[in-house]
């Protein structure tokens, strides 16, 4: 099981000055979108060039142009694309095929996704790598649950090919890890805490022991 932090609303020098601090205890640094609406894909270059043994995902959530803009991020030495569930199946094809050709994988956000299981089991057979569960930041705050969402999608697919993300803290974690989901994305859940390092190494373990 992985950690994968998004880093959303922060700058860059602020997100190297905590990535510093905790980048050892992470399995993937996420540039988010607000981020890379903001930056572009520089802080994807700047991670990973900083941070080579990290990997980096780039959370551009293609929609169109699937293998163009998959390889710009690619060449910009992102590890990971995301793809949305919702795009034509020749989209996520073209940032597979990119994937292929620079060594990299594919996740397909399954955000507002109506059939969730049926959505992950065609772009399962697309070649993408991982499906994410992604409960949105407009309505983490209403009554939906994304430990639902990820139970309902670990019944068609292998754990290690299933992320789940969207409001994910420190005492939600145990639940994700008892479902056996292969990536855990948390944001606010260490960036917003008081003392980010040790909210890092609280779900670390967790992560790791149970």
């Amino acid at each position: 099981m992985k950690l994968q932090l998004a880093l959303d609303t922060l700058s860059l020098d602020v997100s190297i000055e905590l990535l510093d601090k905790i980048v050892e205890d992470l399995d993937i640094i996420e540039v988010g979108t607000p981020f890379i609406i903001e930056d572009g894909l520089l802080p994807v270059r700047t991670f990973k060039a900083r941070y080579p043994d990290s990997v980096v995902l780039a959370d551009v959530k293609i929609m169109d142009a699937g293998y163009y803009e998959a390889e710009k991020c690619f060449k910009a030495g992102a590890d990971i694309v995301t793809v949305l569930g919702a795009a034509h199946d020749e989209t996520i094809s073209g940032a597979v095929q990119a994937a292929k050709e620079y060594d990299g994988k594919v996740m397909v956000d399954l955000i507002n996704v109506a059939d969730l299981t049926e959505r992950a089991l065609q772009v399962e057979k697309l070649g993408v790598d991982y499906c994410c569960v992604h409960t949105a930041f407009d309505v983490q705050s209403a009554t939906v649950n994304p430990l639902a969402e990820l139970e309902l999608i670990l019944k068609v697919l292998s754990p290690a090919k299933v992320a789940v993300a969207g409001g994910l803290k420190l005492n939600t974690i145990p639940k994700v890890v008892s479902l056996g989901a292969e990536i855990v994305v948390v944001g606010g859940g260490i960036i917003n805490q008081s003392d980010p390092v040790k909210a890092t190494k609280e779900i670390k373990d967790i992560i790791k022991h149970g």
